[in-house]
């Protein structure tokens, strides 16, 4: 059960630094910012998708271990190796866009972008893959 939060924990970690490391290097100039800006009509789709997506991917990711199927194969002997797939699962329902959003805020300055990135860091802190948590995901059968 170690080895799988510690693959978690890595999961959870790194694209929060991809985000801070995209912020650093478009603050302190070294990549260009507004490269998109002029670009109206992707901006707009680019907004309404990423909006879309971060309305739909929270509570998803939220919600995934409460689905029967998913459930029921968490708390099965496999348990351990069913973590492992549908927690990177649900972690990239939420980082993936972060990372994205974060991106996207840059390219086209718009702060719509921010704040669902903002959004989306904070709804990470809800699937913070510790020990507890995955003994309790998987009923402690694993452990």
């Amino acid at each position: 059960m170690k080895k799988v939060q510690k693959i978690l924990q890595l999961e959870f970690w790194i694209p929060i630094v991809v985000s801070l490391l995209l912020v650093v290097l478009f603050e302190t100039d070294i990549l260009e910012t507004g490269l998109l800006s002029e670009d109206k009509g992707s901006e707009f789709v680019m907004t309404s998708v990423m909006e879309l997506a971060t309305i739909c991917f929270i509570p998803l990711a939220l919600y995934l271990f409460r689905f029967k199927k998913i459930h029921d194969q968490l708390c099965s002997e496999k348990g351990e190796r069913y973590l492992q797939k549908w927690g990177t699962c649900r972690l990239a329902l939420l980082y993936v866009p972060m990372v994205l959003n974060t991106l996207l805020y840059y390219l086209f300055m718009h702060v719509a972008f921010a704040y669902l990135a903002i959004i989306l860091l904070l709804s990470l802190c809800f699937v913070y893959p510790s020990s507890e948590r995955c003994l309790d995901e998987t009923d402690g059968r694993n452990s």
